[in-house]
């Protein structure tokens, strides 16, 4: 299996102010998205930058982004209780500090002509255009969003992973929609999620050249730590925190839902992560 493009996770950094998107350490203003300020625990590597997605001034949630693989490793954001719509008018993005200084710190439309070196370290249109097989998924969804510029920041090619159409309409988009409405219904106070991927080597090409890694399974986990206490039971278990997997396959079982620590175990094997992964800052757990 290639270490670059399995799921790596990084130690958690000093709050450092950054103005510009991609950063070297997630700025103080972009690690509200994670819960106590705290990305995942783990390795470093440099083919992942962290990317602080702003959209219209303002910074949406984050992204650890490989830029070999042309794939997001994980994005991590606060949901918002919302009714599901989409918003469908939304031109697909890209970043371009992955690719060239920006003044702006903003995702920014496709151009009519991409620059090569865009291509370089990220995913362009052409690479999921002509293809049957696989759609562009979300890991961030829009309907896990309210305000319209929030739902608009998750069209940007560095939020989506290839998936499988069937398994993309079916199995992921109905659990997206079970997370949606337990949150909705039993979360009092903010939910932090992050969503991510694993891969094994099987790629998107184009002009016989690897262009997309293709995850093998989706993962995400939620942490709500001020929840609904007199939930009904089944529910009620499912907090302060909990986590899922699916294969992105076009014939596979329902997606699994487990605790966080069955997950880390899940992605410890499939993975390389070191011993102390960990998705939550001491486990979601607000009394440690």
């Amino acid at each position: 299996m290639d270490p670059r493009a399995v799921l790596l996770v990084f130690f958690c950094f000093p709050l450092v102010n950054v103005r510009s998107e991609v950063q070297k350490d997630f700025s103080e203003e972009c690690r509200k998205f994670m819960y106590m300020g705290t990305p995942p625990r783990g390795l470093e590597n440099h083919y992942l930058k962290k990317i602080c997605q702003r959209y219209n001034g303002k910074p949406r949630y984050v992204t650890l982004y490989d830029v070999v693989d042309h794939i997001p490793v994980y994005s991590a954001y606060t949901f918002k209780r919302s009714d599901g719509s989409k918003k469908v008018d939304v031109p697909w993005m890209f970043e371009p500090q992955l690719s060239t200084t920006s003044d702006s710190g903003e995702m920014q439309a496709f151009p009519p002509n991409v620059h090569g070196s865009f291509s370089d370290t990220q995913a362009v249109l052409e690479d999921y255009s002509n293809i049957v097989e696989f759609e562009r998924g979300h890991l961030n969804p829009d309907e896990h969003q309210a305000h319209p510029d929030d739902k608009a920041a998750t069209y940007t090619l560095t939020n989506v992973v290839p998936q499988v159409r069937e398994f993309n309409i079916g199995h992921w988009k109905r659990h997206e929609h079970i997370i949606r409405r337990r949150l909705n219904n039993y979360c009092r106070g903010t939910a932090y999620i992050v969503t991510g991927v694993t891969t094994s080597g099987r790629m998107i090409r184009r002009y016989n050249i690897n262009r997309v890694a293709v995850p093998t399974y989706l993962w995400s986990a939620y942490c709500c730590v001020d929840y609904d206490h007199n939930a009904p039971f089944d529910e009620r278990s499912k907090f302060p925190a909990y986590a899922s997997h699916g294969l992105n396959e076009k014939e596979v079982p329902e997606v699994i839902e487990m605790s966080v620590q069955q997950l880390e175990d899940f992605l410890k094997r499939n993975t390389f992560v070191d011993k102390k992964f960990q998705l939550f800052y001491e486990n979601c757990d607000p009394k440690e």
